[in-house]
């Protein structure tokens, strides 16, 4: 595309030099800036791009998008904000990739992933070519990516919905994390469903406060479409149990369609009964009725597939198709996932890095279990801190025992981490071990027959940050390793 045409989807900027180069590609790293590009100087934590505009004009680089002035021998298109600009380019460049698709994206602090994968999964049985972005992983139908952020950057982006448009996708499915909401990183991403899971305490170190974060979630549904066809039809899908579903509904212009459990909605569970191999319910939809048996356990487990349920029937699918689908579903990689090695006790691996997500989690297994309960926890450093006496005060009151270790302690000095922890349990009912990996062996060594070990707040991941190092770590290989090490 030549820059020219490229630049009359921005309504305010400043040319310096009149040429009319050929864009090839749009880059913001300047180690991939070579020929034909328009390098976009971003202004970050580390680094400022600007600081590589002669850089990458050396290295043939077609223009560059920056903020402030540069003396460089290539077109320089100033303008007041490179994020929105880049967004709105990055669109353009692409030929507008998820207006081709039918996009749903899925926010909340907990239940993101494991909603995006149902919906993932009903859509490929009902016959349809999928994507996939998240915190886990991207997709493009059978391919998969490695992914750095929940939600990446509008550049990747838009970059990514092309490669799927390329591949033929006709649905994607992705996570919109409150920092990619508030970072502008979905500028430009045209959602057909947009889904609230739940809004609990996460990211006050970096939203402030309550406010801040629900303001953040409900930025997905004011940015939805302010028009009304049937050709490209906006709904938003809400949690009729969570109060900021409230707030979501009066910010969107999108329809509404609500989903739960406690009070009357328009996709609803009732006669919910929970066991050690799954639960089952009565779903109630403006279609009809159905009784629900899952291999998925717990409460949580229900919300999402509520969620799910009502994004695939607004994408056109058929009520007994999907529950066909979600009826075979055994879980989500970190989410709720079984350790099994031979063991006569259960070691359950879960990503609950939240207060609620951990009491959820811990709730769920008082439902099924005969024997004594272990909860494995942590807080991660650099991280919200008021969330750690929580944490730790409920992994006391709802585990018959409770471990404190470290999770992804950063630059913090972990033990610190575990004495802010310690300050929300008013018993003894809990033991400190910093290393994660002996506070995982510890608890197999002292389980029991029918007893029940969680291991909480890591649950895909196979690293743990400490200082600047980020070191091989799966919760689920060190619980196989300590389970095979108690059996010899």
């Amino acid at each position: 595309m030549e820059l020219k045409e490229l630049l009359t989807y921005l309504v305010n900027y400043e040319l310096d030099i009149q040429a009319n180069p050929e864009i090839t590609s749009i880059e913001m790293d300047s180690r991939k800036a070579g020929k034909g590009c328009l390098f976009v100087c971003m202004e970050g934590l580390l680094f400022d791009g600007h600081d590589f505009a002669e850089t990458v004009a050396n290295n043939g680089a077609a223009a560059i998008l920056a903020e402030k002035d540069i003396n460089v021998n290539i077109p320089v298109i100033k303008v007041k904000n490179t994020k929105k600009a880049l967004a709105v380019l990055a669109d353009a460049f692409y030929g507008h990739p998820s207006q081709k698709l039918h996009l749903i994206g899925i926010t909340g602090t907990n239940g993101k992933t494991t909603t995006s994968h149902l919906i993932e999964k009903v859509l490929r049985d009902a016959g349809k070519s999928t994507g996939m972005i998240g915190t886990i992983e991207m997709k493009i139908k059978d391919q998969s990516f490695k992914v750095a952020n929940t939600t990446p950057d509008s550049l990747f982006l838009q970059n990514a919905f092309y490669q799927m448009t390329e591949e033929k996708v006709e649905a994607a499915v992705m996570e919109v994390s409150s920092h990619a909401l508030v970072q502008g990183r979905v500028w430009g991403c045209d959602f057909d469903i947009a889904v609230f899971t739940n809004l609990t305490q996460d990211h006050l170190d970096y939203h402030k406060n309550m406010e801040e974060y629900q303001f953040a979630k409900s930025l997905l549904f004011s940015q939805m479409g302010n028009t009304y066809n049937r050709s490209d039809r906006k709904v938003a899908v809400l949690n009729n149990d969570d109060p900021a579903s409230k707030v979501f509904e009066r910010v969107t212009s999108a329809q509404v369609v609500s989903y739960g459990i406690d009070n009357d909605s328009d996709v609803r569970a009732t006669d919910i009964l929970i066991g050690a191999q799954g639960t089952t319910f009565t779903l109630q939809t403006p279609i009809g009725s159905r009784k629900v048996t899952l291999k998925l356990i717990g409460k949580f487990s229900v919300y999402n597939v509520l969620a799910a349920t009502t994004a695939c029937l607004l994408s056109g699918l058929d009520l007994d198709q999907i529950l066909a689908s979600l009826k075979e579903v055994t879980g989500v990689s970190g989410r709720f996932e079984p350790v099994i090695a031979g063991q006569d006790f259960t070691v359950i691996v879960d990503y609950a890095h939240t207060p609620d997500s951990l009491e959820n989690v811990l709730r769920t297994i008082k439902e099924f279990a005969t024997g004594k309960i272990t909860a494995i926890v942590g807080c991660g450093g650099d991280r919200d801190k008021t969330k750690r006496p929580l944490m730790a005060g409920i992994a006391a009151n709802l585990a018959d025992h409770a471990i404190f270790t470290s999770d992804n302690p950063r630059t913090e000095d972990p033990l610190q981490i575990l004495k802010d922890m310690e300050e929300g349990v008013d018993d003894g009912n809990y033991v400190t071990i910093p290393d994660r990996k002996k506070a995982i062996e510890h608890a197999v060594e002292k389980a029991s027959a029918n007893d029940v070990i969680l291991i909480a707040g890591k649950g895909h991941e196979t690293y743990q940050i400490i200082g600047k190092d980020i070191l091989e770590f799966d919760d689920r290989i060190v619980a196989r390793e300590a389970i095979k090490a108690v059996k010899k």
